[in-house]
């Protein structure tokens, strides 16, 4: 089949609609990242529609409900209220878009990145784009992902980048219950497939953020993303140890941490706890472990550190947990326990790659009778079954312990403290306040 003549992408044109918000924009994928993003789009004058594959999601976006915790909620009902703002599971509003931003998951699989969600996201894309179009690629990804395999499906549509199409790619940075930084006063990232998709792209987000970091390429872009998490990675990793290694030596983790904390240089201050989880940290740095090895053959060996001791914290706490109850006279052995928190943030309801999971799973199989409370979920997969939320206030009349890994905010710690037996605080939620009944990490 020949291909048709190709048109050249009016970049002014197309410059000129974005800043008088004339241009139409889809986000393809609605979990956290692609909802605050369409919300953000909407309370910035511009039509938007939020694709997703999950039926039930769309009908409840669509209803004014949100599925994830966490996204503005004002922005959002203003949103819909306006009429600018709406989802839908039809991928074919992609040929009336003029801006398409691909937020769909990058999860691992056996070691390596999975890339199916993404994949399938730019195969509907081909298949509806229209000419003179801007497609942004936000989710995290390993570098040469956005100028080799997401280029190469966009153009299975007979148009090519730089002529007929812009391709960009802009890691998101949103932090999920983050209340001091959010989509708008939070540095955006941007690398272009080529110059012009740089250049329009970046006119796109001023409307949305405050700040904006041009690089010079898309590789430059999904390398810093993941190198951002890789150093969160690493330093928790490096905390982590610490408090293992103060707890053999019988120092006070929390006041050493305190301590050097007061360096105004040279220092940056991260808490330890049972491990690692969400959608980024656990997950960005092996998508760069991965492309080193396959590139280069190299060990990222930091890295592979880094999550042997990140993976063996569920563990530790568990047989920190055995040694409190041992110490008070208590096998682990049929003890009661109450897990607070279980998401992997405080005030968020998301369980991916939470800690919290490890936890109850490693002391449930020392014995334990494990119960746990989270406002925000209500049931979690456990040993290949689920668990469902217990009542607080029977919980803590009937635990051994409590376990205190994740401490929302609504979380009366005071109250929790006079009527809890035993606490094990994996967070120092308790700020250094000793308490008899309250052990720290």
């Amino acid at each position: 089949m020949p291909i048709p003549l190709r048109p050249t992408v009016d970049e002014e044109r197309l410059r000129s609609r974005i800043l008088a918000r004339e241009v139409r924009v889809v986000v393809l994928g609605q979990g956290y990242v692609g909802i605050t993003l369409a919300a953000a789009a909407a309370d910035a004058g511009y039509r938007v529609t939020g694709i997703d594959i999950d039926v039930e999601r769309v009908a409840a976006l669509s209803r004014g409900e949100l599925p994830v915790a966490g996204v503005d909620e004002r922005i959002f009902r203003e949103g819909i209220a306006s009429g600018r703002l709406t989802f839908t599971v039809d991928a074919s509003v992609i040929g009336e878009a003029d801006v398409i931003v691909v937020c769909v998951p990058t999860p691992l699989r056996d070691y390596a990145p999975d890339l199916s969600h993404m994949e399938a996201a730019f195969a509907d894309v081909a298949r509806h784009v229209r000419a003179g179009s801007l497609v942004i690629l936000e989710s995290s990804t390993y570098p040469g992902t956005t100028e080799e395999l997401v280029r190469g499906i966009l153009e299975t549509s007979g148009l090519a980048v730089g002529s007929d199409l812009l391709l960009a790619y802009s890691p998101e940075r949103i932090d999920p219950g983050n209340e001091e930084f959010g989509l708008r006063n939070t540095p955006k990232i941007i690398g272009g497939a080529t110059r012009s998709s740089l250049e329009i792209a970046v006119a796109f987000y001023e409307q949305l953020v405050d700040k904006i970091v041009p690089v010079s390429s898309a590789r430059v872009g999904e390398t810093a993303k993941l190198f951002e998490n890789t150093f969160r990675h690493v330093n928790i990793a490096l905390v982590n140890e610490l408090a293992m290694l103060c707890h053999e030596l019988d120092i006070d983790t929390w006041e050493v941490l305190d301590a050097a904390a007061t360096k105004p240089f040279g220092f940056m201050a991260f808490q330890p706890g049972p491990g690692i989880g969400g959608h980024c940290i656990p997950l960005d740095p092996m998508y760069l472990s991965w492309k080193i090895r396959r590139e280069s053959g190299r060990r990222f060996g930091l890295l592979d550190l880094a999550a042997d001791i990140n993976d063996h914290m569920p563990e530790h706490v568990a047989a920190r947990v055995a040694e409190i109850l041992n110490g008070d006279g208590r096998p682990m052995k049929g003890a009661k326990v109450l897990v607070l928190g279980v998401a992997y943030k405080p005030d968020v309801g998301d369980v991916r790659e939470s800690p919290a999971l490890g936890t109850m799973l490693a002391m449930r199989k020392r014995g334990a009778d494990v119960m746990f409370h989270d406002p925000y979920v209500e049931q979690v997969p456990l040993n290949g079954g689920t668990l469902d939320r217990a009542n607080m206030d029977e919980g803590v009349r009937s635990a051994d312990i409590v376990v205190l890994l994740t401490p929302h905010s609504v979380y009366d710690l005071e109250a929790l403290a006079e009527r809890a037996e035993l606490i094990f605080d994996a967070r120092n939620a308790y700020r250094g306040e000793r308490r008899p009944n309250v052990v720290p990490l």
